[in-house]
């Protein structure tokens, strides 16, 4: 019979079967690297290096192991959504009625207005961020979604923060708000 053991190594830790990402030291230089690559993610390693104080091969280092240690995970272009004609987004709550959770019974693919989609604990159980068209296209998506339970939908008048930059490693100790500090500052 086995026990519930613990092993670790470089970047897990089992416990009794699971495994379990370690967090990935960081520092000041791999924050200035993250803070840059967030702000211009086409920059070459040598502009990058320039920035960051260190040479083009060194740079490139240290983006590798933090691609490796899953800290950077992707590279993306970002698209002004009004300007492709998807001018309404909305945030829609849905608490899937018994038997027809979107996630079981439907795919990715069929609601393609879908752009976000996150689980939640307490009264709903999804969030979902929805592009289209128009109200119609709204309307329509509501509809369909609908199906599958309760929903409430809140539509975007104007977005003051998104794509917010990561500047530092969080503290645990910061939380509230300073005063006089708002969400667009």
């Amino acid at each position: 019979m086995e026990r519930n053991m613990l092993v670790e190594s470089n970047n897990e830790r089992r416990i009794a079967g699971m495994t379990f990402q370690k967090e990935t030291p960081l520092d000041s230089t791999d924050w200035h690297i993250l803070r840059e690559l967030q702000q211009d993610a086409r920059l070459s390693y040598r502009e990058l290096g320039r920035r960051v104080g260190l040479s083009a091969p060194g740079t490139a280092e240290r983006v590798r192991k933090l691609e490796d240690a899953g800290v950077l995970t992707g590279y993306h272009a970002q698209l002004n959504l009004a300007k492709v004609g998807l001018s309404l987004t909305a945030w829609i709550q849905l608490r899937c009625a018994p038997g027809k959770c979107l996630m079981k019974t439907t795919h990715a693919a069929d609601f393609p207005e879908v752009m976000e989609m996150h689980k939640l604990s307490g009264q709903h159980c999804s969030l979902l961020k929805v592009v289209v068209p128009s109200m119609q296209q709204l309307e329509a998506c509501l509809e369909r979604l609908g199906e599958h339970g309760e929903l409430i939908s809140n539509i975007v008048l104007f977005s003051p923060l998104t794509g917010r930059v990561l500047e530092q490693e969080p503290r645990q100790d910061e939380g509230d708000l300073l005063p006089g500090q708002t969400w667009a500052t």
